[in-house]
């Protein structure tokens, strides 16, 4: 009997150790991998490939100084490739891995900050671009 109750209390012990887990429920892991998350360009016109380590994801939304962009009519956002057009950007997907951004001229003299907001699932990222001002 004692080796029955040694037993049970010894796989009760394994069960509650091997169920902790330091991961909250809901947390995801970065299936994007975005090659890099922040890019400083000057006031004149400029533009970034960035590459992803993950193909399945999709742009989100747009911010331009807070301003969103987001529900992009016409544009089928899981295709392999699309192009985003507002006054001052262009942002495309290219292809499964390549999002390409290019920023016109700021010609204020204020900095300007686009933000992209990817998603894949439930996981979010977002590439930060921060546009110097006019000299």
């Amino acid at each position: 009997m004692k080796r029955i109750l040694s037993f049970t209390l010894l796989f009760v012990s394994f069960i509650s150790i091997y169920s902790c887990s330091e991961k909250k429920d809901g947390d995801w892991d970065d299936n994007i991998g975005l090659s890099t998350k922040a890019v400083e360009f000057s006031a004149l016109s400029d533009s970034v490939t960035i590459r992803t380590g993950g193909s399945g994801w999709w742009i989100s939304d747009i911010s331009v100084n807070s301003n969103y962009f987001y529900n992009f009519n016409g544009i089928n956002l899981e295709s392999d490739s699309y192009l985003i057009k507002q006054d001052c950007f262009v942002v495309e997907r290219r292809d499964k891995n390549t999002l390409f951004i290019k920023v016109a001229e700021n010609t204020l003299n204020v900095q300007r900050i686009i933000t992209v907001g990817l998603q894949a699932g439930d996981y979010f990222d977002r590439v930060t671009i921060t546009q110097k001002p006019k000299p």
